[in-house]
């Protein structure tokens, strides 16, 4: 039976960024109402993006590590694959996950429930289970899904979007990865680990469009070495079923065979914000042509009882910076001075090796015509890179050349996820270089390179000896 509800803050959606700011709002003391179309909290990050595909990383990485130990003179016999296994450790890791979620919830007495939201108010939205919640605020929170491309759009199972390539349904021998950014890069590495020999397709002129080009340029060596392919500059025009696959038709200079037959294709082509169909018309809320809300900044929009976070409300579309933007509105809820006010977003390539980044970059700098200076320490002079053989990585650092400012940080290798924090903190406080180069970093270790970066803007790092002119 239809029940009517009424709640301080309805949030609508339950990724990170929902449960992010359902929490905080309740453990300031208002009645939270926790609405997702999952029967668990997590959202999309949780159930079919974020986690579930650093799960299958990490097992891809148990696949590779076992190749690189032959160049220490170990050897293991070809790994086995255990798909049903595997893919039970992803779906237990996911739910045990989504579980402390929901305990959380209970713990702090926010109502959780597992349906779809509509808006039929600005003070009002309707369940698919006939449920009405009015509420005093709302949190739109509804994430993002796959983009789709119309010209490549085919009713077969064969043709997936990142969704169905986290099930894991099966290896196939021959895999088309449309889309060289960061998704398409990251289920590539696992599925080549897995066996399958991978094809990636990019329209632009590299991969992972917009990344700083010091950093994409070991990864893409090493990728050269562990797909089958990697076209750049090149188009996929039309997708056809046959009898023996998915025959796609490719545009480029560089590809020799124009219709190759694939076992299965993966479209990876960005993502789109979840904002149609979510009756926005019967509120004030704005969304722009892209189908972004728009926002001021503390996350209100053009309703003053309406807030929005996450994918939709702009870009970087990153869980993370989600997560951030629900606690301020949370706080600003609360009567807090607070709002969106960051020097640096991390952005994490979680491939093989990883690559991340914060703050200004040095494309953005030549657009913007500011004088940075650009200071760069290889990890072929790192002790720690040595050892684990990582040499091919890399750390810059983006400095002002006046005030010696911190302005952003790029590193590409292992690990490079973990490192970038240090540089986020840097950047937000205002660290100058010679901070980072007066910090005592443990040795031998990774983070070291970003010391010897700093130390670079001087000409003064320990393991790279200063080019006289």
């Amino acid at each position: 039976m239809a029940q009517s509800k009424q709640t301080d803050l309805a949030v609508l959606g339950a990724g990170p960024g929902g449960y992010a700011a359902a929490f905080l709002a309740a453990d300031k003391g208002m009645h939270v109402t926790l609405i997702n179309d999952f029967s668990k909290p997590g959202g999309a990050c949780l159930h079919v993006g974020c986690i579930p595909s650093k799960a299958l990383l990490h097992a891809a990485k148990f696949i590779n590590d076992v190749e690189e130990a032959s160049r220490w003179g170990i050897q293991f016999a070809a790994p086995k694959i255990d798909l049903k296994t595997l893919r039970r450790q992803k779906e237990t890791i996911v739910d045990n996950f989504a579980k402390n979620l929901l305990d959380l919830c209970k713990r702090r007495k926010v109502d959780y429930i597992g349906a779809r939201g509509e808006f039929v108010a600005s003070n009002r939205l309707r369940l698919d289970n006939g449920d009405e919640i009015t509420f005093q605020h709302c949190i739109i929170a509804t994430g993002s899904r796959p983009a789709r491309l119309p010209a490549l759009q085919l009713d077969s199972d064969r043709v997936m979007d990142s969704t169905a390539a986290l099930e894991l349904q099966d290896v196939p021998e021959k895999l088309l990865v449309v889309g060289g950014g960061y998704i398409g890069l990251e289920l590539g590495t696992v599925y080549a680990a897995l066996g399958s020999k991978v094809t990636v397709v990019e329209l632009t002129s590299g991969l992972l469009p917009g990344v700083d080009r010091d950093l994409v340029r070991p990864l893409q060596q090493r990728l050269s070495k562990a797909f089958e392919h990697i076209y750049l500059e090149t188009k996929v025009s039309q997708l056809k079923e046959t009898g023996k696959g998915i025959q796609a038709v490719l545009e480029g200079e560089e590809v020799a065979d124009k219709n190759p037959v694939f076992d299965r294709v993966l479209v990876s082509v960005g993502r789109r914000p979840n904002t149609d169909n979510l009756g926005l018309q019967n509120t004030r809320v704005e969304v722009d042509e892209r189908g972004f809300i728009r926002v001021d900044d503390q996350r209100r929009t053009a309703d003053e009882r309406i807030f929005a976070i996450g994918d939709v409300a702009g870009e970087p579309m990153l869980a993370h910076k989600a997560s951030h933007e629900g606690k301020i509105v949370a706080e600003v809820l609360a009567g807090e001075p607070a709002m969106f006010d960051v020097r640096a977003i991390p952005a994490v390539v979680f491939t093989d090796p990883e690559i991340a980044w914060c703050g200004l970059t040095e494309t953005q700098a030549r657009q913007e015509k500011r004088q940075v200076k650009t200071v760069r320490f290889p990890w072929a002079a790192s002790g720690r890179a040595v050892t684990v053989g990582q040499t091919d990585g890399l750390t810059k650092l983006i400095v002002d050349p006046e005030s010696e400012a911190v302005l952003g940080a790029g590193i590409v290798g292992s690990g490079a996820g973990e490192l970038i924090s240090e540089a986020v903190l840097a950047i937000e406080m205002g660290a100058t270089a010679r901070d980072l180069a007066m910090i005592i970093h443990p040795h031998p270790t990774l983070s070291e390179t970003i010391g010897e970066a700093a130390e670079t803007f001087f000409g003064t790092a320990t393991h790279l000896m200063r080019t006289r002119k």
